[in-house]
């Protein structure tokens, strides 16, 4: 990301402020800040949805612009925290939905199509749900399979906008440990979060956010500290070592 600006509305002030990023593959990058910090803007910039008012995004040396829709549909999957399912999908449909940019205008999945689906459905460990309607599951499960569907898609570069929200504490340990695998095999996993213990137990670079601007970016270990948690969050926040893991400490009010 090279001096990149956005705001949504002109002559207001902007959301992001000259951002300029290195975000590395097969390394998952975690983004914090509090509520409206620019955080769910940057992700959808970073898909193409959204157009930098300055500024550009290059993947691989090209930019985000000059690739071809379908093929940047291929290249990267999108995690989103909510989204409305307007037909009675089973969660198996559902998932084949994440096959669409391999598909020719009009044509139906394949047999190979409902394979690659039905593999990241037991990836994620939710086969006894691929038969329920999605719009009955609850908000957890629903967010399982919004991220089988994007394993479906086959991402190089898989973007997350809170990953483990609504989840329990044995699913937020599994999908955080399914992140580190998935960027072990090579995908670029970048997610935001409110949770800096969720990221500093899974990422290992950070980019700290407030106001639409980076206070800070680099390394987990050296981008989270006390001085700079507790100005992106505005709380007094203490960071310390427990057998190796860094553990995140609110003041007690």
């Amino acid at each position: 990301l090279h001096g990149l600006r956005f705001g949504y509305v002109r002559g207001a002030a902007p959301v992001l402020h000259d951002l300029d990023l290195a975000i590395s593959p097969g390394a998952v990058t975690a983004i914090l800040g509090p509520n409206g910090c620019g955080k769910t803007t940057l992700l959808q910039i970073l898909l193409g949805r959204l157009q930098p008012s300055a500024g550009e995004v290059r993947l691989a040396g090209r930019t985000i612009n000059a690739i071809p829709r379908r093929e940047l549909s291929q290249l990267i999957g999108l995690v989103a925290q909510e989204e409305e399912v307007p037909f009675e999908f089973t969660v198996l449909e559902y998932v084949v939905l994440g096959r669409a940019p391999y598909l020719d205008w009009l044509a139906m999945p394949s047999a190979e199509d409902y394979r690659v689906a039905a593999a990241a459905i037991a990836q994620i460990g939710i086969v006894s749900l691929q038969q329920r309607i999605v719009t009955t599951l609850s908000g957890g499960e629903r967010q399982l399979v919004r991220l089988a569907r994007a394993l479906a898609q086959q991402p190089s570069i898989l973007l997350l906008d809170e990953p483990t929200n609504h989840l329990d504490l044995s699913n937020r340990s599994h999908v955080l440990q399914m992140l580190r695998t998935l960027a072990a095999a090579g995908t670029a996993i970048i997610f935001t979060t409110h949770d800096a213990a969720a990221a500093a137990s899974v990422a290992e670079h950070a980019i700290l956010m407030r106001e639409g601007r980076v206070l800070d970016a680099g390394a987990v270990t050296q981008v989270f500290t006390d001085t700079n948690l507790s100005a992106v969050y505005r709380t007094p926040i203490r960071v310390r070592q427990l057998e190796g893991q860094l553990v995140i400490l609110t003041e007690q009010i």
